[in-house]
């Protein structure tokens, strides 16, 4: 290799699946609804919140910019994997392969602690209703939100940073969907070990330390409400919190194997099918999760739909 050392300028994304011409049509079809659906359901609940008043409440406004979110994590990945169906144009250049990394890591960051700041809202809405409106105050949402698309804006920039110390000139065949961060490494002609350790640094980090701050507080709600005597307060908040946990579940379950757990190698077909999880059916589902079992929602969508 010290013969013929030429960095390679594009990559070549190989995809879901093998066998790419048969599958294509069938492949283009769902993805391209899920991917309709997922924005209709996303920027329709931020309209949503946005429209009614009585939605202008705290959880609210951390479940919209949690639904902007998603449609920008969908967003990073599944256009380009539509382009790829359509026309079998696979190719990336090295920079279009960063920015999509860098701009799904911002967006899966910020969801990280915008379900952190949503859990602790429950937390005070459920364990000191009286003094909810004083503790989550607007300032307070405001630094929350601010301070989750901070850290979701200084994260990848390290990562994507310490890419640039790494030269590519084996293969350009990056055996995955979209610039996964994890299979770049594999085809790098530098010693890549700096990077794995930093980014197994940072997301064991996050993730476990936001993950037991989630489990702790909804911990604390489950107590409260288990100890509440009105039945309809006990469903009501039973309903919501258990639409929240179902939520965060899948989101953390997924990330804490692909980049915390060492139960697999990168580029495995297993990896595929946990990241297709998280970038395309999470988003998807958390608009209705969040809404089709929240009375607020449907009759906020009712006005607007009369």
């Amino acid at each position: 290799m010290g013969g013929n050392s030429t960095q390679l300028t594009e990559l070549v994304l190989r995809g879901i699946t093998d066998r790419p011409r048969a599958a294509s049509p069938p492949l283009f079809l769902v993805f391209f609804l899920i991917y309709v659906t997922t924005m209709v359901g996303n920027l329709g609940l931020i309209f949503l919140i946005w429209k009614d008043p009585h939605l202008h409440t705290p959880m609210y406004l951390f479940l919209g910019n949690l639904a902007f979110a998603d449609a920008c994590s969908s967003s990073s990945v599944t256009p380009k994997m539509l382009m790829k169906f359509l026309n079998k144009n696979d190719v990336i250049s090295m920079g279009e392969c960063f920015a999509q990394y860098y701009f799904f890591c911002f967006s899966a960051t910020t969801e990280i602690f915008l379900l952190v700041a949503m859990a602790y809202d429950r937390f005070v809405a459920i364990c000191n209703p009286l003094l909810y409106l004083v503790v989550m105050s607007k300032r307070l949402c405001t630094v929350l939100i601010s301070m989750s698309y901070i850290i979701g804006f200084l994260n990848p920039i390290v990562h994507v940073g310490l890419l640039f110390r790494l030269t590519f000139c084996r293969s350009n065949v990056i055996d995955h969907f979209y610039c996964e961060i994890l299979p770049l490494y594999t085809i790098s002609c530098t010693d890549a070990s700096l990077n794995a350790l930093v980014i197994f640094i940072f997301a064991s980090s996050i993730q476990i330390s936001t993950s037991v701050t989630i489990v702790v507080s909804y911990a604390r709600v489950l107590f409260a409400v288990l100890n509440m005597k009105s039945k309809k307060g006990r469903r009501k908040a039973f309903c919501t919190c258990s639409a929240h946990l179902f939520s965060v579940s899948l989101f953390y379950g997924t990330l804490l194997f692909m980049y915390v757990s060492h139960g697999s190698a990168p580029g495995e077909n297993q990896d595929k099918m946990y990241s297709l999880f998280y970038t395309v059916v999470i988003p998807l589902l958390n608009p209705f999760i969040y809404s089709l079992r929240n009375k607020e929602v449907l009759c906020a969508l009712r006005k607007v739909i009369k």
